[in-house]
């Protein structure tokens, strides 16, 4: 058999043929493979155009704005590079960390202007004279939900009025104004007293300033309904508001 292959170049086994077959075409099979795996790859890497300025250091220049530039400015400067860059993972690092840097340096400056407009404050206060710094003595200032959830009750109270003017005049709302006004106080002071003569004070300071200004308001203006008993206790509800959220 061995002689008889050797002898005739044309005779081959069944075996022969499928070995020969299976190596011959297993490398090329293997290396298509390898080449679609690749292709695309690279193809979309070599798409992606990289950032001009990724090393530069200056965090406005790699953003390609001025150094006086608002935030608004530095957020359209870094989406709109990021959009032109996107997919190349360096471009958006140093995109990103350059505004990240400009956003401290805004944080940074808005605090300091905010500590410097307090101490501005406090000189102005030690400045004035000394009827100003006394009447300053009598005022507060409360945190901000207390002064809405205030001005909110009084609002209330004023928009109750306005219903009611066709009905009645707002007695029962200005008793209410009054009695929440003396309670708020009363928290405050620690003292019944000093709270129903702020309070009281309040409401009569305001009704004589709405008597006073009412008048000199056009008609043109205003409902018929709304007499001057109505818009002298709008006015009376500012006061008790102030006088119930900033007195001591």
């Amino acid at each position: 058999m061995a002689a008889l292959s050797i002898s005739s170049p044309h005779f081959s086994t069944p075996f022969l043929g499928q070995k020969l077959s299976s190596g011959t075409n297993s490398k090329p099979a293997n290396s298509v493979a390898t080449a679609a795996a690749k292709g695309p790859r690279c193809a979309v890497e070599g798409n992606v155009p990289t950032f001009p300025r990724i090393n530069v250091w200056d965090p406005y220049k790699r953003l390609g704005i001025s150094s006086s530039a608002s935030e608004e400015e530095i957020w359209g400067s870094r989406n709109f590079l990021l959009q032109q860059y996107a997919g190349h993972e360096r471009s958006e690092e140093s995109i990103e960390a350059a505004f990240e840097k400009l956003l401290m340096v805004s944080f940074q400056l808005r605090k300091k202007t905010k500590i410097n407009l307090k101490s501005r404050l406090k000189k102005k206060v030690e400045e004035s004279p000394p009827w100003v710094k006394n009447l300053l003595n009598f005022v507060e200032l409360p945190p901000t939900d207390v002064i809405f959830r205030r001005l909110f009750l009084f609002a209330f109270m004023g928009g109750w009025s306005i219903m009611n003017s066709a009905d009645g005049g707002p007695a029962f709302q200005v008793a209410v104004s009054l009695a929440a006004c003396i309670y708020f106080l009363n928290e405050k002071t620690k003292s019944l007293g000093r709270a129903f003569a702020i309070g009281l004070a309040s409401l009569v300071t305001g009704w004589v300033c709405g008597s006073i200004v009412v008048p000199m308001v056009p008609t043109a203006i205003l409902q018929p309904t709304w007499t001057l008993e109505l818009l002298t206790s709008l006015v009376a509800y500012v006061f008790l508001f102030l006088g119930c959220t900033f007195l001591k």
